[in-house]
């Protein structure tokens, strides 16, 4: 499967260190014939970090992507209604707002689109990257899990014994995960062994 004439938002959430990771495979999506909208939350658009600076990431996004990000939720909207997403991924997708899409705040764009795409009963495909998953956050993780037209990227625990609450996904399978949801299928198996190859740290 090619995303020829696919319309894929892409939302970026404030896992700093994961970022450089994505760039890459929105350039791919775009090559294999997608258009990629991306969304970024203020976080992203504003906060520097030992990752590297906020307008830096915005410019390569926005090279990346071709298009115009995304930064306020009136410019999100409208991706339900009347530019509908035929899939909308969130990669990284942090604890913080794992826990705000489960429990239905929309105080973002990113999530503006996510919620937006829902409505559409369209796909929403979550790269989750948090320290909390298996803590406080494995309520959050488990209603998502359950939810209708959302799919995952697989994940494992990047760090089980320093870090026995985190889960991350292996973005390796972002794109063959976006082509499952496009088909309403969660690609198997969900949960990955933990590999520092494949695993995010």
């Amino acid at each position: 499967m090619t995303f020829k004439n696919k319309r894929i938002g892409f939302g970026l959430t404030g896992s700093h260190h994961t970022l450089p990771h994505i760039f890459p495979i929105i350039e791919e999506l775009i090559e294999q014939g997608a258009e990629v909208i991306p969304f970024i939350t203020e976080i992203v658009q504003y906060t520097d970090t030992k990752h590297g600076k906020a307008a830096d990431n915005v410019k390569r996004l926005e090279k990346a992507a071709n298009h115009p990000i995304i930064t306020t939720i009136p410019d999100a909207e409208p991706y339900g209604p009347d530019k509908p997403l035929d899939v909308m991924v969130i990669a990284p997708l942090t604890g913080n707002s794992m826990s705000k899409l489960a429990n239905a705040h929309t105080d973002n764009p990113v999530l503006m689109a996510a919620k937006s795409t829902l409505r559409n009963e369209h796909p929403l495909l979550l790269a989750l990257t948090t320290n909390d998953a298996l803590g406080l956050n494995a309520k959050n993780l488990a209603v998502l899990l359950n939810a209708k037209h959302i799919y995952f990227v697989p994940f494992g625990q990047d760090n089980p014994h320093q870090k026995p609450s985190s889960l991350s996904a292996n973005l390796d399978q972002l794109i063959p995960a976006a082509e499952a949801a496009l088909k309403g299928k969660q690609i198997q198996p969900i949960i990955v062994p933990y590999s520092t190859k494949n695993v995010l740290k």
